[in-house]
Parts: structure tokens; C-alpha cells; sequence
């Protein structure tokens, strides 16, 4: 049968699930489907309402990013000592006379920031912030949330929160109100990278812990986490790891995560996130902004996934080299669920590679994005650049499908962007959020 006759009988089948779509067709009904659906954010930095300060937002957090912090030593005279001795407010006034008022905002993060205050109809090209100050004042926070996460087009937000940090502990301990759109990730940096730092944290909560994790050790940080999932109720667990990080290996680290960790996820039947690459602290003058990126042996990778066939990971790389090789795994191991392009992979040139290569791979079988925002406002132009880029990938994609004799209609996008958006998230996750009919915004 010739490739023409192929394509026809393809067409005439599919014909009765719908409106075939014509080439011409397609651009615009992706970018409908990815306009009117409302994305589950699988991590974040974020906070509901109920831990109050903790929460990031308004005009100040977004120009004190560490992403812009980073831009503003290549761009002005300032040294970071006489930086960090500054006011939040007068930060921000140096970063938006360096930034954007002495040089085009033409970087992915400027950017960003003009788009936040477009979208609130402020504007992006004076002299300084005294309107958008105004504005950001006179906001609730309860209802700039919810106004926000709309604008966004994001229905759940996933947050990081770490049961030993000192600030946001004692929020836990007080009770925490459930938010509709927020959901909790216990966080384990602390207990799984710099055991030695902290264990006696746990040791003052009455848990039976050495130095070393020996002993009861590892039995009791199973508790820990037992303790804490009640208070939390995550959705995952997660641990950010250097570059370096190698399985298997005799470390305290590799002694909780076998021991522990991985068994509580276990009973559980919660998904470990592992994001691998971070080389922290490379310019600690910088301090949040100081850290970078490192290429990853993923052999540890493999062998996890491969020792631990009953524990489910979410798995992003922070650098470039070692994302092919996390699709090829993803292939192996049907417990491994690449999500996202993360910190220094989140620019549109770069997403648009990685996500074109896992559709290429592995078909809708990945979470593409996640806005790892650390500040509110972030997530209305993170996801508007995420939309922007699906679109020439999906529509290239389908066009590829039509031409080989595959049509397409819109429910068939509908399903598959709901898939990669939404419903591969709330699988891994447990969700209790309902994912047959996906919530749509107008």
C-alpha cells in the first residue's frame, strides 16, 4: 500500500472521533488547549497564605531574585559586600537602575519581571518603582494568590518545605490550614546531604540518632519522617544532590536513603525527587546566587532504579550534558519520571531542546515543566513562556504525525497536553484532584 493510500486510511478511521485537523489548523488549536488548561506546578518555592512572610511576593522579591542578583554584578560596579549591606528596598532600586534602566532587560530573567508587571498593567519602562510599589501594597495577599495562580493558569502548586528549617518548623508544629491549590513536599536536604550539621536537631525531638546513622539511627529518622508525613501530608519526598552524588557508595547519606528513606516512601506509596547536579557555593560572595551546575555520573541513577523496583522517582538534572542520557534511562526504568528543565536548564532555547528530545524518546510520557518559582508573581510568566514554547513543539510534532498518515483532531491534543500537564503529575503523586475532566480557564 502506497504512503498516500496509508494517510487516507488513517484519515477515513480517524474521522469518526472528530474533526481532522488540517496543517494549517494545528498552531491554533494547540495553543488553545495550552491556554485553556490549568497546569499542576509540581515544584515550587512557594507558600499558602498560612505561613505568612515566609511567602515571596511583590515588586521588591521579584527584582531581589538570585537569578537577577547574579546579572547585576556583571552589570554595575557594586560589590556584593556593599550589596547585602543594603535595605530589600534599595536592592531593588539597584537592580532596576542597572538592569532596566541602564541596559535592556533582554535576559530571561529581566524579561520576566517586565512581563509580571505587564500583566498587571503596570509600567516597564520608568525611571523607578514607585507605581509598582503602590500597587503590590495594596493587595491582600489571600486574593493576590488566588488572582495570580488564574493569571498563570495553574490549578495546584506544589511547595519545598523542609521540617528542619527553624523558620518554617514551627509553623508545622502550630498547624497548618489546607489550602485548595497548595500541596506540602517534605523536603531532605538537610537530613540526606549534611547528616552531620543537623542530626542533633533530631536528637533534641527525642529521636534516637548518632552522628554516624548507626544503630537505631536509620530506624529512627523512619520515624522522623512517619512523624512528619502526618503533620505535612506531602505528595512526595525530595532531596536536591551535588553533582558528585554516587550510589552505590559507603556514605551516612546512602545509609539513610537505603534505610530510611526509600522504605518510608515505600509503605507511603510516595515518589522520591531526586534533582541532580547542583555544585553549591561555587562564589559564596554571591550567596544564593553563588551556586552552579555540574555533570552528573546518572550511573547512580540506574542503579537506584534498578535495586529499588518498588520506589518511584522524579528525576530532574541541572545540567545539559546529562539529559539525554535521563531519557534513555526513563526508557529502562518505568520507575523514573523525568519532570521539568530546571535553574539553569529553564531558558526557552534550552527547554525547547530538552522537550523536543523527550517527545522524540518517550511520547507524552513526562512532565515537562515546572516553574521552580521562588517568588509569587513568577509563575504568571514562567508558564506563559512554557506555553509559548509548547506550542512550535507540539505543532511541529503533530504536523510530523499528519504528514506520516496520522490525523489529528483536537480532542487527541486536549488528551495529551491534560497527560503532560496534569495527569502524569497527579498519578505520580497520588492526587486526590480528579484528572477525567481537566479544570479549563477562559
Amino acid at each position: 500500500m502506497s504512503t498516500a493510500s496509508i494517510k487516507s486510511s488513517s484519515q477515513t478511521r480517524l474521522s469518526n472521533n472528530g474533526d481532522l485537523l488540517t496543517e494549517g489548523e494545528i498552531p491554533s488549536a494547540v495553543e488553545d488547549v495550552l491556554t485553556a488548561t490549568q497546569f499542576v506546578d509540581i515544584h515550587t518555592h512557594l507558600y499558602s497564605p498560612a505561613f505568612g512572610k515566609l511567602g515571596l511576593w511583590g515588586i521588591d522579591e521579584l527584582l531581589t531574585y538570585h537569578y537577577l542578583e547574579a546579572e547585576l554584578f556583571r552589570s554595575s560596579d557594586i560589590k556584593p559586600d556593599q550589596y547585602w549591606a543594603l535595605s530589600k528596598r534599595e536592592q531593588a532600586d539597584v537592580i532596576w537602575q542597572a538592569l532596566f534602566v541602564e541596559n535592556s532587560p533582554v535576559s530571561e530573567a529581566t524579561r520576566g519581571v517586565i512581563a509580571v508587571l505587564n500583566a498587571f498593567q503596570l509600567p516597564t519602562d520608568r525611571p523607578d518603582l514607585a507605581e509598582a510599589r503602590s500597587f503590590f501594597k495594596a493587595q491582600s495577599y489571600e486574593s493576590h494568590v488566588q488572582r495570580v495562580l488564574e493569571m498563570a493558569g495553574v490549578s495546584m502548586v506544589v511547595m519545598t518545605n523542609d521540617p528542619l528549617d527553624p523558620e518554617e518548623a514551627p509553623v508545622w508544629l502550630n498547624g497548618v490550614a489546607n489550602h485548595s491549590q497548595f500541596r506540602a513536599v517534605l523536603r531532605l536536604d538537610r537530613i540526606l546531604c549534611t547528616w552531620s550539621a543537623h542530626w542533633q536537631v533530631l536528637a533534641s525531638q527525642g529521636y534516637k540518632v548518632d552522628e554516624n546513622a548507626s544503630g537505631k539511627s536509620p530506624a529512627e529518622v523512619r520515624r522522623f519522617l512517619m512523624d512528619w508525613h502526618k503533620r505535612m501530608q506531602p505528595v512526595y519526598m525530595a532531596v536536591s544532590l551535588p553533582d558528585t552524588f554516587a550510589y552505590p557508595q559507603d556514605t551516612v547519606g546512602n545509609r539513610v536513603l537505603t534505610e530510611a528513606v526509600l522504605p518510608a516512601c515505600r509503605e507511603l506509596a510516595l515518589p522520591l525527587s531526586l534533582m541532580i547536579g547542583v555544585r553549591k557555593q561555587v562564589n559564596p560572595a554571591l550567596r544564593l546566587a553563588g551556586d552552579a551546575a555540574g555533570r552528573a555520573d546518572l550511573r547512580a541513577l540506574e542503579n537506584l532504579c534498578r535495586e529499588f523496583p518498588d520506589n518511584r522517582f522524579l528525576v530532574s538534572v541541572l545540567s545539559r550534558e546529562n539529559q539525554h542520557e535521563l531519557c534513555v534511562y526513563a526508557r529502562k526504568f518505568s520507575n523514573l519520571m523525568p519532570f521539568g528543565c530546571w535553574w539553569f536548564m529553564n531558558n526557552p532555547s534550552i527547554v525547547e531542546e530538552i522537550t523536543r528530545e523527550r517527545i522524540e524518546m518517550l511520547g507524552t510520557s513526562f512532565i515537562p515543566q515546572h516553574s521552580d518559582a521562588r517568588v509569587l508573581e513568577q509563575v504568571i510568566y514562567k508558564w506563559n513562556n512554557t506555553r509559548r514554547t509548547m506550542v512550535r513543539i507540539l505543532s511541529d510534532s503533530y504536523r510530523l504525525l499528519s504528514e506520516d498518515g496520522r490525523g489529528v483532531t483536537r480532542g487527541d491534543i486536549q488528551r495529551d497536553v491534560t497527560r503532560l500537564f496534569r495527569s502524569n503529575a497527579e498519578a505520580w503523586m497520588g492526587s486526590r484532584t480528579s484528572i477525567s475532566e481537566p479544570p479549563t480557564r477562559s
